[in-house]
């Protein structure tokens, strides 16, 4: 657990320095429009074995894509406050997001740990306890228009959370997780700071960022520590390169 709990005090620091002090195009989006129909948001009865973590569980239902169950962790006093939603890696949903989710929440955001797709895959599975969400989307490529879809309907579920500031919204990705964020700030570009860790980076570079990016990436990240070939370093480090060179770096920092 200690891994996740530094991790949570960096996103919970680099998110609030973010949200705090947008600048460029990203800080006058504040519409609450998304790329689909608003999504369905319900009350959801705590999952087996989650009962002890001290959060309000939801459903998120998507038209035509599934219902997404996620737990959403707030901070102290009325708000209203900054908002993050957590997108769990190939391993699939589990406790840690959650708790990462707790930890956050004690940084003064509002964090919504989705299970955006149901199912597991790769050896990452064997460092977390799953959580089961059995209607969520099938795992997509983590790059289609279905995985933008889905972290859509989960923007446009968080954005309208009592408390929240729907001016203030950022997102963070692990894994599988990070490209669906980077698709989406390269397209709808209607969040105001986004994380990646350990994500895949595409050979190509966009210059239509539209919110600052926050790289978290480990130097030893590979298969055999629950990675995968394009979750290498150097594709990090390739990535940055560009993004440094285009002029349109916002943030960067390694583990």
């Amino acid at each position: 657990m200690g891994r996740w709990h530094f991790m949570a005090r960096i996103v919970a620091v680099g998110m609030l320095i973010a949200l705090a002090s947008p600048t460029g195009p990203a800080s006058s989006q504040t519409g609450q429009g998304g790329l689909g129909a608003p999504p369905v948001v319900s009350s959801a009865d705590p999952p087996p074995g989650t009962e002890a973590l001290t959060v309000q569980w939801l459903k998120v239902a998507a038209p035509g894509l599934g219902v997404m169950l996620a737990a959403v962790a707030r901070p102290r006093g009325a708000g209203p406050f900054p908002t993050i939603v957590l997108l769990h890696g190939s391993h699939g949903f589990a406790h840690e997001y959650v708790r990462l989710a707790q930890d956050l929440a004690e940084g003064g955001v509002i964090a919504v740990a989705a299970c955006w797709f149901r199912g597991s895959a790769g050896s990452g599975a064997r460092f977390v306890t799953p959580i089961d969400c059995p209607e969520a989307p099938p795992m997509p490529n983590a790059s289609s228009p279905e995985a933008m879809q889905t972290l859509d309907a989960l923007v446009q579920a968080a954005r309208v959370l009592p408390g929240a500031r729907p001016d203030r919204m950022g997102l963070f990705g692990h894994s599988r997780g990070g490209g669906p964020i980077l698709s989406y700030i390269l397209g709808a570009g209607n969040v105001q700071a986004a994380i990646l860790n350990s994500a895949g980076y595409p050979a190509t570079l966009s210059s239509q960022l539209k919110a600052p990016i926050l790289i978290l990436h480990g130097t030893a990240d590979s298969p055999a520590d629950g990675g995968v070939a394009v979750t290498n370093i150097q594709m990090a480090r390739d990535y940055e390169a560009k993004l440094r060179s285009a002029g349109i770096l916002r943030r960067r920092s390694s583990q």
